[in-house]
């Protein structure tokens, strides 16, 4: 059985998929350096140790992403959009609605029963919304990015954020900081902002059941339940792989019906 590969190169992260058949064999997570190239070498490195092979034993490979142009070992690049939804559809088959929240961007999609994508808008002339503002308040708190979900769940009077865009809402957390408000009570705001841009997308485009998140930002629970409470809808969660690698994954998916 053929091993496949796909390698997604965003802007805080990169991810790479091996696959042999339609099992994962290894997968990496690595944070993005400001050359893409090196980013996906050092991922698909990573997700080929943890597979116990060589690049040599890697049929195909397709890359996504914002740096997916510079991959130097890809036969083919697809958008994000259609690894995403790929992916998606691969772990949970009734998705027909995707919110993919990444660094640089926060792209709502929907699929037709077939799994085709029928409607999508995306947010990328703003940082409010995506992985970058998470990043830039949890940098404020002195935490790691990662921290923010787990702490929110320990508020007990979130903080109100007054504005969305990235640079107000720094102040805001400042300011919070300074009345000495607890950190979960700001995580908590920090989370909630978010969920409001990201629902605010979601409701122009009007998503259908089953809805799953996809990108780093979906391991964060403060942002997941906020974002389920504010639009009134469940969110499935993804369980069997990190939802981190869902790009990765539907690139690795294509790359496995292109030999086939």
């Amino acid at each position: 059985m053929s091993f496949v590969a796909g390698c997604d190169v965003g802007s805080l992260a990169a991810k790479a998929v091996i696959l042999k058949g339609r099992r994962v064999a290894g997968s990496a997570v690595v944070r993005s350096g400001p050359k893409p190239a090196l980013s996906a070498k050092k991922v698909m490195d990573a997700a080929l140790e943890a597979a116990g092979i060589t690049m040599d034993n890697i049929v195909c490979c397709f890359g996504t992403g914002y740096g997916r142009e510079k991959i130097p070992f890809v036969k083919e690049s697809v958008s994000e959009i259609s690894c995403h939804g790929k992916g998606a559809i691969f772990l949970i088959p009734t998705a027909r609605s995707i919110i993919d929240i990444g660094g640089q961007d926060c792209k709502v999609m929907r699929l037709d029963k077939n799994g085709d994508l029928e409607k999508f808008i995306t947010n990328d002339k703003c940082a409010s919304g995506t992985g970058r503002f998470l990043d830039v308040m949890a940098k404020v708190m002195n935490i790691d990015v990662s921290e923010l979900g787990s702490m929110s769940l320990a508020a007990k009077d979130p903080v109100t954020l007054a504005s969305m865009c990235t640079v107000w809402a720094q102040a805001d957390v400042i300011k919070y900081i300074n009345e000495r408000r607890s950190a979960p009570d700001i995580c908590a705001g920090v989370n909630a902002a978010m969920a409001n841009r990201v629902a605010m997308m979601a409701n122009a485009l009007g998503l259908e059941n089953d809805i799953c998140m996809t990108g780093g930002v979906a391991k964060n629970k403060g942002v997941v339940n906020a974002l389920s409470r504010i639009m009134g809808k469940r969110i499935k969660e993804i369980r069997q792989i990190d939802p981190q690698l869902v790009g990765a994954l539907g690139a690795a998916l294509f790359a496995l019906e292109s030999i086939n």
